[in-house]
């Protein structure tokens, strides 16, 4: 018999990638997330390489591998796919101090974050 087939999360022409654990806070990541929102993804991978920030190669990665699950999974056009969501998620946050003059600790925060982004097959208007 085996176990039921689990329903599809996104809609029919649309893919998702998922990332978890970064280490990075989710403030930081949601500016590289918002510099390929709605771009065609060969001009959002262009974006990514380019950038200057650290985190941009782990979203290259991530919205590579959206496009493989598009194209791979769900028979997707890869020259008509569009980052329609890329979003950010708080995750655990690591806690640690730092021994500070005269037997006080300071706290230090190292937060994780989580990325996901999905991408859209869009008809080309003629």
């Amino acid at each position: 018999m085996g176990q039921a087939k689990n329903p599809r999360r996104v809609a029919d022409n649309e893919a998702r990638a998922k990332l978890r654990m970064i280490r990075i806070s989710p403030q930081k990541l949601n500016l590289v997330a918002a510099l390929i929102r709605g771009k065609k993804v060969e001009r959002a991978l262009n974006d990514l390489t380019f950038s200057r920030k650290r985190i941009a190669k782990d979203v290259k990665k991530v919205l590579e591998s959206a496009i493989a699950n598009a194209e791979n999974n769900h028979g997707l056009d890869i020259d008509s796919l569009v980052v329609s969501e890329a979003y950010v998620g708080k995750n655990l946050v690591m806690k640690r101090f730092r021994a500070r003059a005269r037997g006080r600790g300071a706290k230090i925060l190292k937060p994780f974050s989580e990325l996901t982004i999905v991408v859209r097959e869009v008809e080309e208007a003629a």
